[in-house]
């Protein structure tokens, strides 16, 4: 499992996670990255923060840190789990990978992030800009499933 972070500014590095993730390890994770991403994609403390209703995403004590130390945030549907554009950029790195021979796990993970790197801000930007429709969509489908 990996967590990264995405703006329409380009990616950051890819966190190889290690073990099983609950809701405690994804508050460090976020206590350790999430700043230090957002100032590097040039966001300082001025952005939305978007993530799907994973149960250790919506856990009391999730909710409670993303309070006091996320400016903003988009709360997406139960019933669009994949409407947030980070999932496209999942599907596009395990295309990118596809094919390619790891002998070992460090070699794995070492691939991965290269492909995360390769990932180009106009990409992203393109996933940004979309989210007006990506919102729209579930407007029009009352909260239902859409095609993103």
């Amino acid at each position: 499992m990996v967590w990264g972070c995405m703006s329409a500014a380009g990616v950051r590095k890819l966190h190889v996670i290690e073990g099983t993730m609950d809701h405690k390890m994804y508050i460090d994770i976020l206590n350790f990255f999430l700043s230090v991403s957002a100032e590097k994609l040039g966001l300082g403390g001025d952005f939305v923060f978007q993530q799907d209703n994973d149960p250790k995403h919506t856990a009391y004590n999730t909710k409670n840190w993303l309070l006091y130390n996320v400016p903003g945030q988009l709360h997406t549907p139960p019933q669009s789990p994949d409407m947030n554009p980070i999932e496209h950029l999942w599907r596009i790195l395990e295309n990118s990978i596809r094919g390619r021979q790891a002998s070992n796990l460090a070699e794995f993970i070492d691939i991965l992030q290269k492909a995360w790197e390769e990932i180009s801000p106009a990409m992203t930007k393109n996933l940004v800009d979309s989210m007006p429709r990506r919102l729209q969509a579930v407007i029009d489908a009352k909260g239902f499933p859409t095609k993103y």
